[in-house]
């Protein structure tokens, strides 16, 4: 109630002013105010046509109309923080610092998809609340294969990786939005939750894109996450023996190198709002992340490659750090560009961050196994080929080798810079 009654003095401010305005604009209000008062200003002497008069009284109600809003608003203020834990008012403010602070933030969009992706997402997002991914939608195995086939919806996988990378939301709910069913033979057996909330989502709203936009608002994601396109698209894939191998996962299985990829339908539209967000980026950051089946669907998509290449942005690409058995065995870093850069037909980026830090042995050895190398950083065949590259210490060596957020989200916005 007592919000209320503050706020309520805001109006009777704003009067006071509007009344102030119109005597300093020397509009003679008062000349049709006959009868009682004009005998009183007459009796009294004031004449309300002379500036001597009429500017102090209006300069005095504009002062007071001010300070009457000014007080009403910060005590609506006073009484809010009064109810919040006392405990908890410092963070209350920064929080709201830190808010205003990454909205003023560079305008990033990052294109790709898998764990890559997510895990850049989670260095960008503490220096800007401007960020846009957008995000391939050809996976065809697991959860969202599944999903796909049954519901036939658009994969929500790796769109849901992005979004909780950039949530903002409690740790329960990033952990709840990631758990995964291990119910021995159930049919939610290897589904996750986020993936089910989505697959929910988009059968109430019955619109995918929507579906995403209402799940970023229960995680309060920093940024958005949106699909490279809402068609039902599929990748394939020519072969070094000729052959053609349809979806994802047949990619991966084929064991034979890959050509290059393509996509049915081929005319696929792209979202207006992917391509506003390009136009207007001050930074667009393709990979990291599988290189023909996360990175390269997305620019196959109509009008994606070319608003690219038109953007003023600056344009990188960041390299893997490991090599992808069954797609990009024995590439070197000269090697993940020219694939990319061959499928865009067109120029899409200047900067090419490559890493050169080396793993401990122990870990190199582990992904030997799995078919997978350390990517050679051959930074002189890059810069052969014409583009910069920018070479730093840019994993995070834990059980596996990945990009570290911070190290990445530094590099980028030194370039930005």
């Amino acid at each position: 109630m007592r919000v209320k009654r503050w706020l309520l003095l805001v109006p009777v401010g704003a009067f006071a002013i509007v009344v102030g305005v119109v005597l300093l604009a020397n509009i003679k209000v008062f000349e049709y105010l006959n009868g009682a008062a004009s005998i009183a200003f007459i009796k009294f002497g004031i004449h309300l046509d002379r500036p001597s008069t009429y500017v102090p009284i209006s300069l005095v109600l504009i002062i007071f109309g001010l300070a009457l809003i000014f007080i009403s608003l910060r005590q609506v203020v006073r009484s809010i923080v009064s109810v919040v834990d006392p405990s908890a008012r410092n963070k209350l403010a920064e929080m709201v610092f830190q808010k205003r602070s990454l909205a003023q933030g560079k305008r990033i969009v990052v294109i790709g998809g898998g764990t890559g992706l997510s895990t850049m997402l989670r260095g960008l997002k503490q220096y800007t609340s401007n960020i846009c991914a957008v995000v391939t939608v050809t996976d065809d195995g697991g959860s969202s294969g599944v999903l796909q086939r049954e519901l036939g919806m658009l994969p929500p996988g790796d769109i849901r990786n992005c979004l909780v990378a950039l949530a903002d939301a409690e740790p329960l709910m990033t952990e709840l939005f990631q758990y995964r069913f291990d119910a021995g033979s159930s049919s939610l057996q290897g589904h996750s939750f986020g993936n089910l909330l989505i697959a929910a989502m988009t059968s109430i709203t019955g619109d995918f894109e929507k579906a995403v936009k209402e799940t970023s608002n229960i995680l309060a994601i920093r940024g958005r996450v949106l699909p490279s396109t809402v068609e039902r698209v599929t990748l394939h894939a020519e072969l070094a023996d000729g052959t053609i191998a349809d979806g994802e996962t047949n990619i991966v299985k084929s064991g034979q190198p890959i050509k290059h990829v393509f996509i049915t339908p081929a005319d696929a539209q792209p979202l207006e709002e992917a391509l506003h967000a390009i136009r207007l980026a001050d930074a667009v950051v393709i990979g990291p992340g599988s290189v023909y089946t996360s990175i390269i669907p997305n620019l196959l998509v109509k009008g994606i490659a070319d608003a690219i290449a038109d953007s003023d942005a600056t344009k990188i690409y960041v390299c893997n750090v490991m090599t992808q058995p069954g797609e990009t065995d024995g590439y070197s870093a000269s090697k993940h560009v020219e694939a990319v850069a061959d499928h865009a037909e067109r120029r899409i980026f200047s900067y090419v961050l490559v890493n050169k830090q080396v793993p401990s042995e122990e870990l190199l050895a582990k992904y030997r196994e799995q078919g997978a190398e350390l990517v050679m950083p051959d930074v002189d065949k890059i810069r052969e080929m014409g583009y910069r590259p920018v070479v730093g210490d840019y994993i995070s060596e834990t059980e596996v080798v990945r990009h570290n957020p911070d190290s990445l989200a530094e590099a980028i916005l030194r370039l930005i810079y």
